[in-house]
């Protein structure tokens, strides 16, 4: 009766509370055997999973002095931080996420002190330090400060400051100024401008009193003097904005040609090439023009005129010695009327002399015209196009090429000339040709197979990653966890159906409502025994072959 009122508890309890029941029904050896296949599936797991999951390393320190390095890995060995080298040897990498929270670590111990002593070298100044110490370590506190500003600098890795201060003297005529000089290491394949070489040497003489720009150098690792230095370029007459200038001219246009025509024959299918002629000759001129014959009706400026006249007595008496006698007495006229005075003898009257001057000022027609021209004007373009010949399908299914027609040729020179903005006036030439391109060309531009794409191989590598990740899950699975659990939570019994009963019945304990009191089961299992004793007794034989079989 125990066994009947077991299998009914077992089909009435959940699945959970009934594999922990066929665990506990397991012999020692089985449950020893399921813990350890357990564990290994779980240590497989978890060691799939740390090898799927890559470390991210990210620099804590670069470009650090070799004292400051030893002293960098003595303390993450302490801290039990793991660390490793970058493979220049010159930064020290660590995982991503304790870069931050080691630093500050670091920094709270004094790392890395690096190679140069800023102002904190005055904080420990010693009782009776004599003033010239006091000088030489202000000294060198200063020259650590400039040092790790210009330090700042993108193209700076390391720099160095040497000042030459002189001792202050009571007499103008020993008064020396001081200098500086100054040596950055700059990082591979980097240079510096003149603008941040004129940037250095103003922060270096803003920083030190009495110091001049002139009396700063300024030199890198290679000993290249980089204050003052000559421009070749500019020795010999040449400029070189203006060449970067013609440069970026003949760039715009031969972009220009190359958007207009990818579209059409393709990017790898032409080649574009300008010449610029830029002139930058600075003309100024002034031109003062005079029409050479003005028009009668011309504007009158000024006008003067000066007229003079004068009447002069007429000569009298009969020429020669007797009319310098002198004259008679005067005597009354009785007898001949008198004459009118002005009247001259004979009748003539006296005569009149006069004199007329005029100056007459026209306005005269003056053009002054002042021109300068504009700096880089485009004289003159001169302009290349080769187009490769196009590929055309033979009826056979070949494929050849074939030169491009004059009508094809034609549209690509016409839609050039637009592009380069073609002008006659300027004189600009335009060539445009159809030629195969060589085999070498073609080929350097073929794209990579696909096996050969790092951007390929990257991504083949992580799908790779999580193939093996669920190979391993599905070998835990179907290896270790599904046989476990048909060890431990077997399926349910079924009957043989015996000689007398139909193939294919399904026997089954009750269809009632479950019962939950052990009265009402023991009379459930009573019940079944005596209505059908051969169902009873095949389940009885079941749970003994099942226990017999734990047993071996």
């Amino acid at each position: 009766m125990a066994t009947a009122d077991t299998a009914v508890d077992r089909g009435t309890l959940p699945p959970a509370q009934l594999a922990l029941q066929r665990f506990n029904e397991l012999s020692q050896r089985q449950k020893l055997a399921a813990g350890v296949a357990a564990a290994i599936a779980i240590a497989l797991l978890v060691g799939v999973w740390l090898w799927s999951r890559v470390p991210d390393y990210a620099v804590l320190f670069s470009n650090f002095e070799e004292r400051d390095g030893g002293a960098i890995v003595a303390a993450l060995q302490q801290q039990n931080v793991p660390y490793k080298f970058s493979p220049a040897g010159n930064a020290i990498l660590i995982p991503s996420a304790m870069v931050h929270d080691v630093r500050l670590r670091l920094a709270a111990q004094g790392l890395p002190k690096g190679g140069l002593v800023g102002f904190e070298l005055m904080e420990n100044q010693k009782l009776g330090v004599s003033q010239f110490h006091e000088q030489v370590n202000f000294q060198r506190a200063l020259e650590g400060e400039l040092a790790r500003t210009i330090q700042s600098i993108a193209s700076v890795a390391s720099a160095r400051v040497h000042l030459a201060i002189p001792k202050q003297s009571g007499f103008l005529r020993d008064e020396q100024k001081p200098t500086a000089s100054v040596l950055v290491n700059l990082h591979p394949g980097r240079a510096m401008d003149a603008a941040q070489v004129a940037g250095i040497v103003h922060l270096v003489a803003s920083s030190v009193p009495q110091l001049t720009s002139d009396h700063v150098s300024v030199i890198d690792q290679n000993g290249t003097l980089l204050t003052n230095r000559p421009d070749p370029l500019r020795n010999a007459g040449l400029d070189p904005t203006q060449l970067s200038y013609v440069r970026e001219i003949e760039s715009g246009y031969i972009r220009r040609i190359e958007t207009i025509l990818t579209p059409i024959v393709g990017p790898d299918n032409f080649k574009a090439q300008v010449t610029a002629d830029v002139d930058f000759n600075q003309v100024e001129a002034t031109a003062e023009t005079f029409k050479p014959n003005p028009s009668p009706d011309q504007a009158i400026r000024s006008q003067q005129i000066n007229e003079q006249g004068m009447r002069e007595p007429a000569a009298q008496g009969v020429p020669g010695a007797l009319s310098n006698q002198p004259p008679v007495p005067a005597t009354a006229p009785i007898t001949s009327p008198p004459v009118a005075a002005g009247a001259a003898p004979g009748g003539s009257a006296t005569p009149v002399s006069g004199n007329r001057a005029a100056t007459i000022n026209y306005e005269l027609d003056r053009t002054i015209q002042h021109t300068k021209q504009a700096l880089g004007q485009v004289k003159r373009l001169s302009v290349a196009v080769v187009v490769n010949h196009r590929s055309e399908t033979l009826p056979n299914g070949e494929t050849r090429a074939a030169a491009m027609s004059d009508d094809e040729l034609a549209r690509i020179t016409s839609l050039v000339r637009e592009a380069m903005g073609f002008s006659q006036a300027r004189g600009d030439s335009l060539n445009v040709s159809s030629a195969p391109f060589a085999a070498g060309h073609t080929e350097s531009q073929a794209p990579l197979p696909v096996w050969k794409d790092p951007e390929m191989v990257d991504l083949g590598k992580e799908v790779l990653k999580y193939v093996v990740i669920l190979v391993a899950l599905a070998v835990v699975y179907f290896g270790v966890v599904r046989p476990l659990l048909r060890t431990v939570a077997p399926p349910a019994p079924r009957a043989e159906p015996d000689e007398g009963e139909e193939e294919g019945a399904v026997v089954s304990l009750s269809h009632a409502a479950p019962v939950s009191s052990f009265d009402e089961k023991l009379a459930r299992a009573k019940e079944l025994a005596v209505s059908d004793p051969r169902v009873v007794a095949n389940l009885i034989k079941e749970w003994m072959g099942v226990n017999e079989e734990g047993k071996k």
